[in-house]
């Protein structure tokens, strides 16, 4: 019985009408190329815009930063993987292509985060619950 901790709820001591004052963040930008404006960042907006798939901002960073190459074919096959995902009732999937992968938010069709192999060898994937191969 000495080794059972109790943990007290404090959450009864607080005002149900206390607020929190919103924090103010300054953020700047650090000059770093918006991967988006180029040429290749314009073609493949247009190219993602048709087939309904979208990359968030921290996916396309990941890509430029890894050197992951993406063509309108692998778009074609992820989106082909995303809509057989929702058929299985899929929410998040991790989408693999040899030696890369797609976390993709499947309800939204937005892929979230890229790796190349080098950042799977853990070969760990967490909060995803379905896998689709191409």
């Amino acid at each position: 019985m000495d080794d059972i901790q109790f943990k007290k709820n404090y959450s009864s001591f607080i005002n149900p009408n206390y607020t929190v004052p919103p924090v103010s963040t300054n953020t700047q930008k650090t000059g770093a190329a918006d991967p988006g404006n180029s040429e290749f960042g314009q073609l493949f907006r247009k190219t993602v815009e048709q087939q309904q798939l979208t990359f968030s901002k921290h996916a396309l960073q990941r890509m430029d930063s890894r050197n992951i190459p993406v063509s309108p074919q692998l778009v074609s096959q992820i989106n082909g993987a995303v809509e057989k995902a929702k058929s299985k009732g899929i929410k998040d999937a991790l989408i693999l292509n040899g030696q890369t992968a797609f976390i993709v938010n499947v309800p939204s069709s937005t892929v979230v985060t890229t790796m190349s192999g080098r950042e799977m060898s853990e070969n760990v994937f967490t909060n995803i619950d379905g896998a689709v191969i191409l």
